[in-house]
């Protein structure tokens, strides 16, 4: 019996998506990357999984675990013909939450979005927020270590995982589903595989860690002269607020724009436009902390300090929920105009402001008019560095690479990464192999061979295959 026969065999017509019928799972997000998979495995259970695994093991056949494919590195998808695609998306179980402990076990397809449906009326929460949470799944936050907009308070998603199910690559499975905070019995499993993008094993279910459901939220959204003033104020907003501040998102004049021409149900709140923006959120589990207060506080600072030109408080969840949506629409904006060059950065928070300006005098210099719309995560330093071609030019002239790595190259001399929180996948081994020193490598590829020596998970992501042998 050939591969295909056995794993539809395995997982019966619904779980198996025979490769003529499997375009729907066979190309990125970006639809850059993706070759024509043998099929498409859609197991139900662990078992399944399991046996999957243990087949293509057998048969020497690559495995490329999919979520949501909501990545943007092309980790999730094919990088040579007849690899088996293996979707977790029918896997998307949720328990009861262990309120007293703070956790709840979750399979790896459930959607993120879901999770957060399924907490409602509890008094926890699960504090990752993203703009692709009504499509990506667990297993891929996992496996790409998502951050989000609230990373700086909460943690990126290695810290919010207590314990791990995964299938190894010959199909045997590790059962680490301790929820417990302290365990040290050894080397941290759990930690190799969040951001191993699938290329060390298959994250099947886990157990998150969850938080206190805040009972009282205050939203600005506010406008700055420059990057310089957004990060200043930053500064000041962590000594007054740190211990309720949940929300520090930035964004561009040109993104703006973007959003506001591109994006339905768009509209700007305040009275004058300026060239950079900053979204403030702060919270409590107490309704008794007088959060607007705070807030208000600090805002009259930077109003007279000049660091604040423009500024409105929400005045109820709608015109929050207004407010975050003109930050989260920032990517589909910049979609929505044409080609763009996406680049995910981070550096120390303190120098935000610098790499912006250091990073557009290196793009005007390669590519003159190349129009930049950086929007992140003041917080924690994160930058989506992202690029569209100069007014009436269809594209960036050859020059993607390059500017590629030249922003790569100053994050790293300004102590920072060029892949700050969706990963390496595919597009960025180059990136690493100039960038990361050999020992740093090397150290990742002898991880690899010691769990996976065949080198059938997820091969080509992370690391050249030529490297995996």
């Amino acid at each position: 019996m050939d591969l295909a026969a056995g794993l539809a065999s395995i997982l019966g017509p619904k779980g198996w998506v025979p490769g003529a019928d499997a375009r729907p799972w066979s190309r990125d997000w970006l639809d850059r990357h993706g070759e024509a998979p043998l099929g498409v495995a859609r197991p139900g259970t662990t078992d399944e999984v399991s046996r999957v695994m243990a087949a293509c093991h057998a048969a020497g056949v690559g495995v490329v675990p999919q979520g949501g494919n909501t990545g943007l590195c092309s980790a999730a998808v094919a990088g040579r013909p007849g690899a088996v695609i293996l979707s977790l998306s029918r896997m998307a179980g949720i328990a009861a939450p262990d309120l007293a402990s703070g956790s709840v076990t979750v399979e790896a397809g459930v959607i993120l979005a879901n999770l957060h449906a399924a907490l409602e009326g509890t008094e926890m929460v699960f504090p990752l927020h993203l703009g692709a949470e009504g499509s990506a799944q667990i297993g891929g936050l996992i496996g790409t270590n998502a951050g989000g907009s609230h990373a700086f308070r909460h943690g990126m998603m290695s810290d919010l995982v207590l314990g791990l199910e995964v299938v190894l690559p010959d199909g045997r499975v590790w059962n680490g589903m301790r929820a417990v905070q302290k365990d040290n019995a050894g080397y941290a499993l759990r930690k190799l595989f969040c951001g191993a993008e699938g290329t060390l094993g298959v994250v099947t279910r886990a157990v998150l860690r969850l938080a206190p459901r805040p009972r009282a939220k205050a939203t600005a959204l506010l406008a700055l002269p420059d990057m310089g003033a957004a990060v200043a104020f930053g500064s000041r907003l962590r000594a007054d607020l740190g211990d309720v501040l949940t929300g520090m998102e930035f964004f561009s004049d040109l993104g703006l724009d973007l959003a506001l021409r591109h994006v339905p149900g768009l509209a700007w709140p305040l009275g004058s436009r300026a060239g950079a923006y900053l979204l403030v959120e702060v919270a409590s589990t107490s309704p008794l902390v007088p959060l607007d207060e705070m807030l208000s506080g600090t805002l009259e600072w930077g109003m007279a300090e000049g660091l604040v030109t423009d500024g409105a408080l929400a005045a109820n969840e709608a015109q929050r929920a207004a407010f975050w949506r003109l930050r989260e629409e920032q990517p589909e904006g910049q979609r929505l105009e044409g080609v763009q060059l996406k680049h995910d950065i981070s550096v120390p928070p303190g120098r935000i402001a610098e790499f912006v300006e250091r990073g557009a005098g290196l793009c005007q210099r390669l590519l003159p008019g190349v129009r930049i719309n950086p929007f992140g995560h003041l917080g924690d330093g994160n930058i989506h560095y992202n690029l569209s071609p100069p007014a009436g030019q269809a594209d960036f002239a050859g020059l993607g690479p390059e500017i590629g790595l030249e922003l790569a190259r100053l994050a790293d001399r300004m102590g920072g990464s060029f892949a700050a929180e969706h990963g390496l996948g595919r597009a960025k081994i180059a990136l690493a192999d100039a960038l990361r020193r050999p020992v740093e490598r090397g150290l990742m590829a002898s991880l690899k061979r010691a769990l996976d020596p065949a080198g059938g998970m997820n091969p080509g992501v992370i690391l050249r295959e030529d490297r995996q042998e």
